[in-house]
This record gives C-alpha cells, sequence and structure tokens, in this order.
C-alpha cells in the first residue's frame, strides 16, 4: 500500500488527524520538500511529533528513481508525504500511476492548500479564480515569463482571480523563497497600479494578508516565507468588502466603492 498524506500547510501539526495516523501505522516514510515547504517544522521536528523516520527524496529520487518508495510499498505500509495537498503536483500524480502499474494500491489522505488558504484569507471567492501560475527568479534577461503575464491577463479579461504562486529554490546550504514584494516589483514592470494581495505565511499562527498597488507592495517587508500574490480580477461587493477590511486595500483601487 502506498499512501499519499498532505501535511498542510505550516508546521508539524497542520496535518489532517487521518494523516497522522496513517504515517503513524506506516512500516516507512517518504517525504519530499522541493514543490513547497512546511516552513515552521524541521525535519527533525516532523520525525519527533510522528515518532518516526522521514526519508527525504529529490526531484530525481521521485521522478527519475522511484523505486526505493514503490518497493517499499509493494513489501509493506509506505507513506509519502508533501506540503500542502500531495496531487497538486503531477509528479505526484506521476508517482501514483506507477505504483498501479505494479499492481501496488493507492489511498490519499488529503491536506489543505495554499489555493484554500488564499480564498480564506483575502475573503476572495474561491469560485471566481482562473487558471493559477507560477512566477520564477528572474533568469538572464527574462524578468517575467510571458505566460505569466499572459495567464493574468487572461483570467482578468473574464472577471478572474489569479493565484500567482512564487519560486522557491532548493540550495545545497539554505533554500531561496521568493518574496511578496520581489514578485510585487517584477510584475509592476507591466503595470505598477494593478491591484494586488500579498498571502504570508498561509496556516501559521501569524498570516499577513495585505492588499495594494503593486508598486506599494513592491516596498513593503512581508517577513518570513510562504508568500503568495493574488491578482483580482472584477470584485463581487462582499470581496470589495473583504479586501477593504480584511487586507487593508486602499478604496480608490475598489471598483464599485
Amino acid at each position: 500500500m502506498l499512501t499519499f498524506v498532505g501535511l498542510g500547510l505550516y508546521d508539524e501539526r497542520s496535518v489532517t488527524v487521518e494523516g497522522r495516523e496513517a504515517i503513524h501505522r506506516a512500516d516507512r516514510v517518504f517525504a519530499e520538500c522541493y514543490t513547497s515547504r512546511l516552513v515552521g517544522a524541521t525535519r527533525e521536528e516532523l520525525e519527533a511529533f510522528h515518532d518516526t523516520t522521514v526519508e527525504i527524496r529529490d526531484r530525481a529520487g521521485v521522478e527519475e528513481d522511484p523505486g526505493p518508495i514503490l518497493d517499499a510499498a509493494e513489501a509493506g505500509d509506505a507513506v509519502f508525504c508533501t506540503a500542502g495537498d500531495t496531487m497538486i503536483s503531477t509528479t505526484h500524480v506521476d508517482l501514483r500511476l506507477r505504483a498501479h502499474a505494479r499492481g501496488i494500491d493507492t489511498r490519499i489522505v488529503h491536506g489543505t492548500t495554499a489555493a484554500a488558504a488564499a480564498a480564506s484569507l483575502t475573503g476572495l471567492q474561491n469560485y471566481r479564480f482562473g487558471k493559477a501560475t507560477t512566477l520564477p527568479f528572474p533568469y538572464g534577461s527574462m524578468r517575467v515569463p510571458e505566460s505569466v503575464t499572459e495567464t493574468i491577463d487572461a483570467n482578468r479579461e473574464r472577471g478572474l482571480h489569479t493565484l500567482v504562486f512564487l519560486d522557491i529554490k532548493a540550495e545545497r546550504e539554505t533554500d531561496r523563497f521568493m518574496t511578496a514584494d520581489t514578485a510585487a516589483k517584477l510584475l509592476a514592470e507591466a503595470d505598477e497600479d494593478r491591484l494586488a494581495v500579498a498571502v504570508c505565511r498561509a496556516g501559521s499562527p501569524d498570516p499577513l494578508v495585505a492588499a495594494d498597488r503593486l508598486s506599494n507592495l513592491a516596498g513593503r517587508e512581508f517577513g518570513d516565507p510562504l508568500h503568495l500574490l493574488v491578482v483580482p480580477g472584477e470584485l463581487h461587493h462582499v470581496e470589495r468588502e473583504a479586501l477593504r477590511e480584511l487586507a487593508g486595500a486602499p478604496g480608490e483601487l475598489l471598483p464599485g466603492d
């Protein structure tokens, strides 16, 4: 059996009760930290909380060499963990399909996601979000990929909000997390007056939500990761009130006010 367990958004306590029970029952527990991170917990804290050993797999160890995970699932009860919900990444869908190809039963224990938290914390209605996109760190002369701006513009034309995930770079010594101010600065190059919402540390005891012009968000400090941005589309009157009251959005940026 291979059970996929979503660990939630922030620390070792963010997992569901069902997820914790699955980890406790497992013969071996695997996890990856390259698609997202539990920034509020170290590996040691995760192991102590669940009273188990967590075997960390890098991207190559999941996408190119999943054999050890599948072998463990074939021989006994294995759990594969990620932050958020494990099926948000196509990498993990592929791992599940590989398990099925070998006749291994699979099960999913869901965890809450950044997308759900973004809607909840901002007050924007979840069914009014369009296609999401990821903003990578600039590379060479490439500042903002066309795919990012095209996604935002296409959603806005349909009146939909855009969830912008921010890049994570796994480094040998330390990880790099794109911050909301960096993302706002990059996107402001196309439209500095566009309304955006920074959502920081969702799932933690001190989440921060701030709505303003991209140019203003670019000059702020938002503290520890993880961060993301939301670029709103057309706003329902309840959404306008939520952004004003919960995120401090200036009234002149809220159409209809």
